[in-house]
């Protein structure tokens, strides 16, 4: 299981970035997990848009959507200059109906996924923990039933995240603060939240994302090393992560 880093920034992207959008691949199956501002762009550094096999989405706010729409448009293009009729699932909450709505255009389909179930994506199975955001969200943890990657999208911190992540291979964590700030009330986690949930949950690796628009990104390391010893990484494009596999 691999996972390219495609947007990381938090609320919106930096000159020639992206907000949140994280492209995960197993055997030839895509799927994209958010796609925020900016993302369709960075995306097609990496593949074809049409090479995509899926879409999961946390939630409706435009820095994890906001490119939804082009994607869109970019499948209904290239749908008649390649002469392919294919449907790209996009997946998210039915909490906000208007959002899920959205979700299904000329060659795109809104599937609902059920929270508190297991939903199987190609090669992968995914579960979820509804997030403390301003509106319905939800972290994932993926499997291919060897490595597991686990998202937190947006969350202030709470303890659930330390049985939700309990010996994962991988966790990426909201970072929209420094550890000196309080995050809880827009929704978002500092450098020290996030890295006691990695180290409270065995976790192996972590990538600080979504990332704050001031101050030196680096700090944020600094911060976390002070509570979890493993591997920390930022966000950063194009970074790629496999099991067994520094970065």
């Amino acid at each position: 299981m691999k996972l390219t880093i495609i947007g990381y920034w938090g609320g919106y992207p930096a000159p020639g970035g992206a907000t949140s959008s994280y492209m995960v691949e197993k055997d030839g199956f895509t799927l994209l997990m958010d796609a925020g501002s900016g993302s369709l762009s960075k995306l097609q550094n990496t593949k074809p848009v049409m090479d995509l096999d899926a879409v999961i989405l946390s939630h409706y706010h435009n820095d994890h959507v906001a490119d939804i729409g082009v994607l869109q448009y970019a499948w209904l293009v290239q749908s008649y200059v390649k002469d392919r009729q294919e449907i790209l699932p996009i997946y998210g909450h039915q909490e906000d109906q208007d959002g899920f709505k959205s979700l299904t255009h000329k060659n795109t389909e809104g599937v609902a996924y059920d929270p508190d179930a297991t939903l199987e994506v190609g090669p992968f199975s995914i579960t979820f923990l509804k997030t403390a955001h301003p509106v319905p969200c939800y972290g994932m943890r993926i499997t291919d039933g060897e490595t597991s990657i686990v998202y937190t999208a947006d969350t202030a911190f709470k303890e659930a995240w330390y049985d939700f992540a309990k010996d994962a291979d991988l966790l990426i964590t909201d970072c929209n603060f420094y550890e000196d700030q309080d995050g809880s009330s827009a929704g978002h986690m500092t450098s020290k939240e996030g890295a006691t949930i990695a180290d409270k949950a065995n976790v192996k690796e972590l990538i600080l994302s979504h990332l704050p628009q001031y101050g030196d990104i680096q700090t944020l390391v600094k911060e976390a090393e002070q509570y979890f010893t493993g591997n920390i990484q930022l966000a950063k494009d194009g970074l790629t992560w496999e099991k067994s596999r520094n970065f």
